[in-house]
């Protein structure tokens, strides 16, 4: 937790058009810090400059595509910052990653996310299911959006989401799918597997985002999970 006192100040300079896992770079930095934890980060964006390839890019209208400058910056406890540093190493790229020591006069209230291990995925394992409403929002977001993040974030294996078309909750009322008009109400189901003990740590987290809704967690048998291999990671 960022307290008063002597502290880090992380500054992460990236290209614009650089994407990390079909998402933009800066924003899977911003992603990263916002669920672990960190009492701020800002994210700005360069009107010109160069990097490495000493190619300079500008934001003037007839040259949309350039890959302007983007900045993300943050101010932390120096223990904090060792810990996220090796992971914004490896997201940075050829970025640049910059510490400083700074200190801090007035500190916000932030709560810390617990650590949880890295483990393989196989055999024995748990499904656990949020369900809640589709208007439901966390910190101005969507919450299955939210949740998502939250849970790639924290190093789950994968979350998927369903949308209901017809269901009730403990309010006991029903909603619909309406094929005029654009149904906001819908009921969600966001569904993961994983080992228990990445389940039971997250749960700390769910139950901060989850205001309403039912969570159920059940006992299941992985026999087979793996990914596809993405260009980037055979050349």
């Amino acid at each position: 937790m960022l307290t008063n006192g002597p502290a880090k100040r992380v500054t992460i300079c990236v290209g614009e058009d650089v994407h990390h896992h079909g998402e933009a770079l800066y924003m899977a930095v911003l992603n990263f810090l916002f669920y672990r934890g960190v009492a701020g980060a800002t994210v700005t964006k360069g009107i010109a400059g160069f990097g490495a390839d000493h190619k300079l890019h500008t934001n003037r209208i007839l040259r949309l595509a350039e890959n302007l400058p983007m900045r993300i910056e943050f101010v932390e406890a120096a223990e904090k910052v060792d810990e996220l540093l090796p992971t914004l190493y490896e997201l940075a790229g050829a970025g640049i990653v910059d510490v400083q020591d700074t200190m801090v006069i007035k500190a916000p209230s932030v709560a810390t996310p617990p650590e949880l291990p890295h483990v393989a995925l196989r055999g024995h394992a748990k499904l656990m299911r949020v369900y809640f409403s589709e208007n439901d929002r966390w910190h101005g977001k969507p919450l299955y959006q939210a949740i998502t993040e939250s849970l790639r974030a924290n190093d789950l294996a994968g979350a998927t989401v369903y949308r209901g078309i017809y269901g009730y909750g403990a309010h006991r009322r029903f909603h619909k799918e309406k094929t005029l008009t654009r149904a906001h109400d819908l009921p969600i189901m966001l569904a993961v597997v994983d080992e228990e003990v990445k389940i039971r740590n997250y749960l700390p987290l769910l139950d901060d985002m989850v205001q309403e809704g039912l969570v159920v967690i059940s006992d299941v048998e992985v026999i087979r999970y793996t990914h596809r291999v993405q260009a980037e990671e055979i050349r």
